[in-house]
């Protein structure tokens, strides 16, 4: 994980211009559209439904994140998730010590980043679909988990793939495009809890990166989720709006679009109170290789991206060979390089 870190770390140098302990004074909160999933329940016949999705593509060039509202996840059902997690990181050290791994390749696994590393978090990761898979490897105390985060994990899953369908037909793909491979597609929870600032100069919980799905959708208890405005060259606070949840793209979102749509480069930053997030990652199977969209590529658009699939990323974190040149994931994906 230290690896990770620091490749994460020099990858948004070289790219970005800022470290881990650049630019970590106070940030001033973004206004982010918020799209009315309401809006698109009705299917691809609503007459709003192409309004919708094109609100939903300018969204992802611009900034590449949103928030959605009317998305039908009950209050008690997001909170009970955030309870849950609250719960677990609540346990012992030794109880949470049965999960512990550095393994990226476990699907199940928790992590103590203050531990080794400079990162004020822990975290707990797991797969989540099919649940019926999974669930019987997620921790069995607090005794309520499994009930309480996989209906959270059951909800948000059905947002994703309403979302997807908007933002594929936002790039003038048919509805049909990914259908089948999204539906048996991945979810993975990575459930964060970001530690008290204690000390004025130090505010990272997890560094600047990007995620390796198609899109993140999260919940939190509070700020402390920043992303870097291209545009700006600036950080920006992303607010908590009350029943909203926050969507935004990642790597493999960008190779299918030819790069018309970025992900979001993005980070943690500690408060005055203890944060927990649940980022849901979606994208295809483990082993299904993501490849641009045919449609996107012609003589003035060529192809920017080499295939890959969720294996190959966690391949690439993996990996006993650490000369990646400080180069991330989806640096390594650009056929002309980055």
């Amino acid at each position: 994980m230290a690896a990770m870190r620091e490749a994460l770390r020099l990858a948004c140098i070289s790219r970005h211009g800022f470290g881990s302990k650049v630019g970590l004074q106070a940030v001033e909160p973004v206004s982010l559209p918020v799209i009315d999933l309401g809006l698109l329940g009705d299917g691809e016949h609503s007459r709003s439904r192409p309004l919708v999705a094109r609100e939903i593509g300018r969204a992802c060039q611009s900034l590449g994140c949103f928030l959605v509202k009317n998305h039908g996840i009950h209050e008690s059902v997001m909170r009970g998730a955030l309870e849950a997690a609250s719960d677990f990181f609540d346990l012992s050290a030794e109880q949470k010590a049965e999960l512990e791994s550095k393994d990226m390749r476990k699907p199940v696994r928790y992590y103590a980043g203050y531990k080794n590393t400079n990162e004020a978090r822990e975290l707990l990761k797991h797969y989540a679909h099919p649940l019926g898979d999974w669930i019987r490897c997620w921790p069995m105390t607090p005794r309520d988990y499994r009930e309480r985060m996989g209906r959270y994990a059951t909800d948000v899953r059905k947002i994703a793939l309403l979302l997807m369908d908007a933002i594929l037909e936002s790039l003038g793909l048919g509805p049909a495009y990914l259908k089948d491979e999204l539906e048996k597609g991945m979810q993975v929870m990575a459930v964060n809890c970001y530690l008290e600032r204690t000390q004025p100069d130090h505010m990272v919980g997890l560094a600047p990166h990007s995620d390796y799905g198609c899109i993140t959708i999260l919940l939190q208890s509070c700020t402390g989720l920043h992303i870097f405005d291209k545009e700006g060259e600036s950080w920006k606070e992303i607010p908590k709006v009350p029943d909203t949840l926050y969507v935004h793209i990642g790597d493999h979102l960008e190779v299918i679009s030819n790069g018309k749509y970025k992900r979001l480069v993005h980070r943690a930053v500690l408060n005055s109170e203890k944060r927990i997030s649940i980022a849901s990652i979606h994208g295809l199977s483990m082993n299904e290789k993501v490849t641009t969209a045919k449609e996107l590529v012609d003589e003035q658009h060529p192809k920017r991206y080499k295939e890959s699939s969720f294996q190959d990323f966690v391949d690439f974190l993996s990996s006993k060979n650490k000369s990646t040149n400080g180069r991330s994931f989806i640096d390594s994906l650009m056929i002309n390089g980055p």
